[in-house]
């Protein structure tokens, strides 16, 4: 396999975003950042919004009636939020990158692998060797039998080679930016550690920058370099993962660590958080998490905390942040 590797661009700053679908808000005040080559993990249950951020980074509000009528999402200088449809047309695939969650249902079912992979392709590259770099695609992703995957239906392919093919779509324009979106949902767990290695194998190939998805924090630790918690539509907590995985402060991002399951808990009782988490189109008073964290106080169910420097290269949005952190 020959990839060229090239100087790290891609930087991407989402600032003050709110995000609303038929006039419901969706995501408040989401602030982020990802710099040039780095990986960044968004973490939360679902419903948290994860999926929406990256509609909006990537382009894709529109399709569902969304939009942006607060805040920024800025890639490499330019203002993805003021894009006409030919200038996204431009980013996306070329610059900016998708794997969405679902790659079955993101592969046209009645189309051979071979002839999606060669499509895509010539919309981003007329000029370009269609048949070779479709090959080349399939290699870099280690895809056996490349030639045999062409000739495939999607539902010929296991859950496995469907994620790698997406990402070989999702590659094909050789982008800056790669937004990956739960990537490893509905795989078993080998396949999973396969599809992360991969990312991280690719990223550190290309130099591209890369968002990666997920509700589980054990995956994210062994690819990503900080950590942005999301919960009810916004952003609570971001780190270094070292930091977020050994020393959280934000009562949320301690309870998605204490019910993750650990060898050294077997047969007890799996960790859980009370109450179920709030749904994104509905607001309430205050902080988000109050009506399931044991911290809460009067000040929280009435103020809402902002995303504020803890220490060096680390946020949190907590009135007890401080307090918090031992418990």
């Amino acid at each position: 396999m020959t990839t060229e590797t090239r100087m790290p661009t891609g930087a991407l700053t989402v600032t003050g975003l709110a995000v609303s679908v038929a006039s419901r808000q969706i995501l408040r005040d989401v602030n982020i950042t990802v710099e040039a080559g780095e990986c960044l993990g968004v973490v939360g249950e679902t419903g948290a919004g994860k999926t929406m951020l990256c509609r909006a980074i990537s382009g894709r509000l529109t399709r569902i009636g969304g939009h942006a009528p607060e805040g920024s999402v800025t890639f490499d200088g330019v203002d993805l939020l003021h894009q006409s449809a030919p200038q996204w047309r431009a980013l996306y695939g070329r610059r900016i990158g998708l794997v969405p969650q679902n790659s079955l249902s993101s592969l046209d079912p009645i189309m051979r692998v071979g002839q999606q992979l060669k499509e895509t392709l010539h919309e981003l590259n007329p000029a370009a060797d269609v048949a070779d770099r479709s090959r080349q695609l399939l290699e870099m992703v280690h895809l056996p039998r490349p030639e045999q995957v062409l000739r495939s239906y999607p539902h010929e392919l296991s859950g496995g080679m469907r994620q790698r093919l997406m990402i070989a779509l999702a590659l094909a324009g050789s982008p800056e930016l790669l937004v990956a979106d739960e990537p490893t949902s509905a795989l078993d767990m080998t396949v999973q550690h396969g599809i992360v290695g991969l990312l991280a194998e690719l990223r550190s190939l290309t130099g591209m920058s890369t968002i990666f998805v997920t509700h589980d924090l054990s995956i994210v630790a062994s690819i990503a370099d900080r950590i942005a918690v999301m919960y009810a539509g916004t952003v609570v907590e971001v780190g270094a993962v070292d930091r977020i995985l050994t020393d959280p402060r934000h009562p949320y991002t301690k309870a998605l660590l204490a019910a993750r399951p650990s060898a050294e808990r077997r047969g007890e009782p799996l960790g859980a958080i009370p109450g179920q988490p709030q749904p994104l189109m509905v607001e309430r008073a205050g902080c988000q998490f109050a009506p399931r964290c044991g911290l809460a106080s009067d000040i929280c169910r009435t103020d809402i905390p902002r995303l504020e420097d803890d220490e060096a290269d680390h946020e949190v949005a907590c009135w007890h942040a401080t307090t918090g952190h031992s418990t």
